[in-house]
């Protein structure tokens, strides 16, 4: 791809109320963690540039509320979006148990497509004592579902960026096969039509 190319890309982060979605967004986007955050009604969009693969991409991410009574207005968010970070807390049991149905939620959503949706599971607070989500139950949950996981911390800004990163190299990789698709599919001849003949 033209590395002089911007492509555009839509991501969102969902998971249960609490669990760092907004904590995750700002220490990615402004490099910053804030003790207090006032909980997302709807959502809320960040944007940043970055360079990957030579390509300019710039990312459009939306930042969804967690809040159960919120879950079918901020589902309409979900469409035309080009990959999803999952996101749990490790001190919370139910948020870990309510990744199937955000992880449904967003597929339900989105516009099927032969090449398949891109989404990143990020277990956040790994900072914290109280642990109740084990590594390995996190990490075969991923692996039944073939998503990627990583154990960050929004505080500590530990995997942060590579978690978000690897998002949007898997959200490029589906954007260029859909692009290729479509123009491979606008370009197919037909052997042996007969040419018609000009004037």
């Amino acid at each position: 791809m033209n590395p002089r190319k911007k492509v555009d890309l839509k991501l969102i982060i969902v998971g249960a109320l609490g669990v760092g979605k907004t904590s995750l967004l700002h220490q990615y986007v402004h490099k910053m963690f804030y003790e207090e955050y006032q909980t997302t009604l709807g959502a809320s969009i960040l944007s940043k540039t970055i360079t990957l693969n030579d390509t300019t991409l710039k990312l459009q991410i939306w930042d969804t509320g967690g809040q159960e009574r919120f879950r079918s207005m901020v589902s309409t968010f979900y469409k035309g979006s080009d990959g999803c970070i999952l996101a749990f807390d490790v001190t919370d049991l139910e948020s870990f148990e309510a990744l199937d149905i955000w992880r449904g939620d967003v597929l339900a959503k989105i516009v099927p497509t032969e090449l398949s949706y891109p989404m990143v599971v990020l277990g956040n607070k790994i900072d914290l004592e109280d642990r109740k989500v084990s590594q390995e139950v996190a990490r075969g949950w991923c692996r039944e579902n073939d998503m990627p996981y990583f154990e960050v911390s929004a505080k500590s800004d530990i995997n942060v960026v590579q978690a978000f990163e690897m998002l949007a190299a898997r959200a490029l990789a589906r954007y260029q096969g859909i692009l290729e698709n479509h123009l491979m599919d606008s370009i197919k001849l037909s052997p042996g039509q007969p040419r018609s003949r000009c004037c």
